[in-house]
């Protein structure tokens, strides 16, 4: 077995400590150092004085840490794969020099909202996704938020602001990840009223002028990677003429990224500059939009009721996936194997209408064909994360937990699993009698949301566990010694103290 090996490891348990010491270091530096009016070459940005690149991937992942650690995140592998799959499309062409490592993700809120972190992180809400109208609309978003990160507009707002104290920056970057994360503009406003005193407008200036930089490299990405440039400038309006004039019922998004008449039209001018593209929805963003209406619904008949509204001869296929979908969720289980039946042979090149089939059958413990579902679909798609994860928690619900952890083994040698996918593969192994390589797999977890000592513990766990073999001895061991060299001197006491617990 050799899954996540080479794993990275975030370097503090405390995230705080962490961002709060990047920050000291980095305006340290900066004061000391302005720049001299004299013609070189382009050795870098002035931010790299205060946020180096390698910091701000270190800063990133401390922050993405306390949004996993919040239980904020949707888990839904369709909506995540198809999210990342577009990001990374757009993020091909703003990031060609491959700077950055960027991770799309999607949080749990109505709210319409989308930002940026550093490293390339990237967020949005379910809110955005659901008001996006089309799938340019979703990718020029998108785009504008990639050109946040390439532009490295986080390290450039710190280092316009050196002056302000340490205290006062990093209460700014707290309130913006606070209000980014749970939508509360009253938060994020007030934290950074505070923050920037009689500052506040040359911060506001700045910001606006990052938002015109970052629809201008946002749309020539949309361009190049296929999208319609105006799906941005589209957007931008659509959720402009919707908001109300009452400030407490306006659209997050139009709170963190201002947007005037004079900046959609500089928009749709800078759009016009391209050539017309004329663009069709793929069928897995109405998947991964249709997936967040289900599941906003309050209730299963609610989701029903939504999806019912259209008679069915009327309905378009995402309407007809969705339909059944509510079906599922509402355990009329019969209806929704009908209609997945009837998309699934319609188009089988949709991952997830196999998927649906094979969930519906499942439900209607037709164990046999759910199986024979799961495989064709595995021929078809091969090492497919949502397909994956899926048919491996039913092996797991039909008492196959050692073919479930063989088939997740395979995929996350592969690829890069979420927190909660190794969480998946620790119980698929915990099932199948794998207690040592179950417990290795939660520290990775551990580690993966920033607690190092209570991932040492559980590598401490699996050593002790009988009829160990040298191998995994050795791999548990080395871990254990790389793990530590990245520990502060209060954990590596906490460590001391907690030997011998679990």
């Amino acid at each position: 077995m050799n899954y996540d090996r080479n794993s990275n490891v975030v370097r503090s348990g405390n995230a705080k400590r962490l961002a709060v010491l990047l920050l000291c270091t980095g305006l340290t530096l900066a004061v000391g150092s302005p720049a001299a009016e004299v013609n070189l070459p382009d050795i870098g940005s002035p931010a790299d004085a205060v946020l180096s690149k390698n910091d701000e991937a270190r800063l990133g992942s401390a922050i993405m840490q306390q949004i996993r650690a919040s239980g904020d995140l949707v888990e839904d592998p369709q909506i995540t794969e198809y999210i990342n799959e577009v990001g990374h499309r757009l993020a091909a062409q703003a990031n060609a020099d491959g700077n950055y490592e960027f991770s799309f993700f999607v949080v749990d809120n109505p709210v319409i909202n989308a930002f940026a972190l550093p490293g390339g992180y990237i967020g949005v809400h379910t809110g955005l996704l659901e008001a996006t109208r089309n799938e340019d609309e979703l990718a020029g978003v998108l785009a504008h938020e990639v050109a946040h990160v390439t532009q490295r507009h986080i390290a450039r707002r710190i280092h316009s602001g050196q002056r302000q104290s340490i205290l006062s920056t990093a209460i700014m970057l707290g309130a913006i990840l606070a209000g980014a994360v749970g939508g509360s503009s009253e938060v994020m406003q007030g934290a950074i009223a505070v923050a920037q005193g009689s500052a506040a407008q040359q911060q506001i200036n700045f910001t606006r002028a990052n938002e015109y930089e970052a629809d201008r490299v946002g749309i020539s990405s949309l361009a190049a990677a296929g999208f319609d440039p105006q799906g941005m400038g589209s957007f931008f309006e659509v959720i402009s003429r919707g908001s109300s004039p009452s400030e407490a019922r306006m659209p997050e998004f139009l709170r963190t990224h201002p947007v005037s008449s004079a900046r959609i039209a500089e928009a749709r001018g800078r759009a016009r500059n391209y050539a017309p593209v004329h663009t069709a929805d793929t069928i897995t963003y109405g998947i991964a939009r249709t997936r967040v209406i289900v599941d906003r619904q309050k209730t299963p008949e609610a989701a029903v009721s939504y999806f019912e509204r259209e008679p069915y001869e009327f309905q378009s296929d995402v309407q007809r996936y969705g339909r059944a979908t509510a079906y599922l969720r509402a355990e009329r289980n019969d209806e929704a194997l009908r209609i997945f039946e009837e998309l699934a042979s319609k188009d089988s090149k949709v991952i997830a209408y196999h998927i649906g089939l094979a969930d519906a059958q499942m439900a209607m413990e037709l164990i046999a064909e759910a199986v024979s579902t799961f495989e064709r679909a595995r021929e078809l798609f091969p090492r497919n994360i949502p397909l994956v994860i899926h048919y491996a928690d039913a092996l797991m619900k039909i008492g196959n937990p050692v073919k479930a952890h063989a088939m997740l083994l395979d995929l996350f040698n592969n690829v890069t699993p979420t927190p909660e996918q190794v969480r998946m593969i620790a119980r698929a192994a915990t099932e199948a009698g794998e207690d040592a390589e179950a417990r290795y797999y939660m520290a990775e977890y551990r580690f993966m949301i920033g607690d190092l000592v209570g991932g040492i513990q559980f590598l401490q766990q699996a050593l002790r566990v009988p009829d160990l073999d040298e191998i995994q001895r050795i791999r548990f061991e080395a871990r254990i010694d790389f793990v530590r060299d990245f520990m502060s001197e209060e954990q590596l006491q906490q460590l001391q103290r907690g030997r011998g617990i679990g």
